[in-house]
């Protein structure tokens, strides 16, 4: 019998030593490519971003640039239009190879959005240009069914990790973001893996750099610090909600009030360059990370927040490329600066929990957004990022940005029968209700 237990365990690690050299290999492939498109991309953000902010001339080209967005995703890329949603939908129910050509599509659309002062983020772009990337090593190595999701997770988490520079919270966001309070415990090694190699092969170029924010001050941990981290929680919770709302519902106005889908961002352009022109400020352009770090620092305008929640969910839901995670944290950050008006921390602190805590109730992924505070803040501010991430998620509610995410826990036992339905069948079902 003894015999039998050791060769039944020496052949188990024999098995993983295998997994542990495929997966090595096949996320050494994803996050070199992904790594490296990351950097390019960073790279050519930043430049569109410096070059719209010396020619403010060319926001005036909003509009064409929406047509050509349009104009190329309609006659070429209608099967990658559903983005993040896409990668989704082939996790849950596999159908086939994501096409490459999401990859070129979306990268050059962000980049034209921002360019001529759309507002919207990067997440969404990273992240779909490594599921692209990953997904095609599907067909290259005749992956099974199971060995596909587990690609599509390290493309995830390569892409997402590369993008903010953040390994850990990349590889965690992956596993986190396809089934809520569900996490596929046998992709953990491949999504930091995938994470961690992207992250290196993005800085190792040198062409980009991550933005760094500090918080300076935290609260001593009392009782009555708890209560006030709790309160901000709900609020953040509230507003990431908001946030999802208001994505869903200009997509779908657009789609009611224009049915011929080039011409949606071009209408969007008009009135977004108008604003623009009304309105006076490239504050609420692009990604707003000049903001972002003000958040942490002076005090903002107590409006800040809400015009780029408003800003950002009609530049996304009029058909321009982009993601939503930056402005959630503009929205966040410059959020937690107005809550040191009547909540008793300081303002750093605030801002921080506000960056994470936004997000996380966007994207339902609380784990992923508190490991990204630690990430990015450091472990002091850490509890408090933690209760303000998990509360959020709670007070989000069964909603997101992301509407093809399946309910695999629900937040609470009142929802139980909403287990193993998507977001957007939730929501169909309270509308009918």
């Amino acid at each position: 019998m003894n015999t039998i237990k050791k060769l039944f365990l020496s052949f188990e690690q024999s098995f993983s030593l295998l997994f542990l050299l495929k997966w090595t290999f096949i996320c050494l492939l994803i996050g070199a490519l992904t790594g490296s498109t990351s950097a390019v991309f960073l790279w050519s953000l930043e430049w569109a971003t410096n070059y719209r902010e010396a020619n403010l001339w060319i926001v005036a080209f909003l509009p064409i640039a929406g047509l050509i967005i349009g104009l190329s995703y309609h006659y070429y890329g209608e099967s990658v239009v559903k983005g993040n949603n896409l990668l989704l939908e082939e996790y849950h129910s596999p159908k086939k190879i994501i096409p490459f050509k999401m990859a070129p599509l979306v990268f050059l659309g962000t980049v034209l959005t921002h360019l001529f002062g759309g507002s919207a983020g990067r997440e969404g772009t990273a992240v779909q240009v490594g599921g692209a990337i990953a997904d095609q090593f599907t067909k290259i190595f005749k992956l099974s069914n199971i060995d596909r999701k587990i690609v599509l997770i390290a493309g995830i988490s390569a892409g997402f990790a590369s993008v903010f520079g953040t390994p850990l919270a990349g590889a965690i966001f992956a596993l986190e973001v396809m089934v809520i309070g569900r996490i596929k415990f046998e992709a953990i090694l491949p999504s930091f893996l995938a994470a961690i190699f992207a992250n290196y092969f993005c800085d190792v170029w040198q062409i980009s750099h991550h933005t760094h924010y500090t918080i300076s001050t935290v609260a001593a941990l009392t009782p009555a610090t708890i209560l006030w981290a709790l309160l901000a929680g709900i609020i953040f919770g509230l507003v990431s909600l908001l946030f999802s709302k208001s994505t869903h519902f200009w997509g779908s106005t657009f789609k009611k009030l224009i049915k011929y889908p080039p011409l949606r961002p071009v209408i969007g352009g008009i009135i977004l360059a108008l604003t623009w022109y009304l309105i006076g400020t490239t504050k609420y352009m692009g990604l707003g990370v000049p903001t972002i770090v003000d958040a942490f620092n002076i005090d903002l305008n107590s409006y800040d927040f809400i015009l780029k929640l408003l800003f950002t969910s009609f530049t996304l839901g009029a058909g321009f490329k982009g993601g939503e995670v930056t402005p959630l944290f503009f929205i966040g950050a410059t959020l937690g600066n107005v809550l040191i008006w009547f909540i008793p921390l300081p303002m750093p602190l605030l801002a921080g929990m506000g960056f994470v805590a936004v997000f996380a109730g966007a994207t339902n992924t609380p784990i992923a957004c508190t490991i990204m505070g630690i990430e990015l803040f450091g472990i002091e501010s850490g509890i408090f990022i933690a209760l303000a991430c998990t509360t959020s998620y709670l007070f989000s509610g069964h909603s997101g940005i992301y509407s093809a995410q399946i309910i695999g826990s629900p937040k609470h036992v009142f929802y139980n029968n909403e287990k193993g339905l998507t977001l957007t069948d939730v929501d169909n079902k309270r509308r009918k209700n």
